[in-house]
């Protein structure tokens, strides 16, 4: 996976969680297997309801709850190993290593990661970074690509959402 040398964002206004969904199906659209997607936000920004719009266009029927206190939730659907975790309870990054961490990493087809600041030295390699900020009304969600696979995923949501 090679690093962009200028990194690339866009950002997007989201209304409502039935919009948060939709948006989320929208970047399932764009997903390269083997990427690794950060989502950033304070309590309540909507990366669960971001996530569960992406996990239901790629399959999966079911409910999709934050991980907060497993950790991670794995998912296997048509694409591969989909895991979704939360590090929001992580206090140390070293303790990730307990969980067999990067070993998750390595075998995912999709990994959706919450809290990344608290796994801190071992998410050097991430391919797409979502920040998402609340508004007086909805959800600023600023999408950068660190890869050049962050960077195809980001080109294909720019289409399908008309954004440049």
């Amino acid at each position: 996976m090679s690093k962009l040398s200028l990194i690339q964002q866009s950002s997007f206004i989201v209304e409502d969680e039935e919009s948060m969904v939709e948006f989320g199906g929208k970047l399932a659209e764009t997903l390269l297997v083997g990427a690794i997607i950060t989502l950033n936000g304070d309590l309540g920004a909507g990366k669960t309801t971001l996530s569960r719009g992406m996990l239901h266009r790629l399959g999966h029927s079911g409910a999709v709850k934050s991980p907060t206190y497993t950790i991670v939730e794995p998912y296997q659907l048509d694409i591969g190993s989909v895991y979704h975790f939360d590090l929001y309870r992580v206090n140390h990054p070293q303790e990730l290593d307990y969980i067999g961490f990067t070993d998750y990493l390595a075998e995912a087809s999709l990994s959706l990661i919450e809290w990344p600041e608290r796994g801190h030295g071992y998410l050097d390699d991430t391919d797409m970074g979502i920040e998402i900020e609340h508004l007086t009304s909805g959800r600023r969600v600023s999408v950068s690509a660190q890869t050049d696979r962050g960077g195809a995923m980001l080109a294909g949501l720019r289409k399908i959402t008309d954004c440049q």
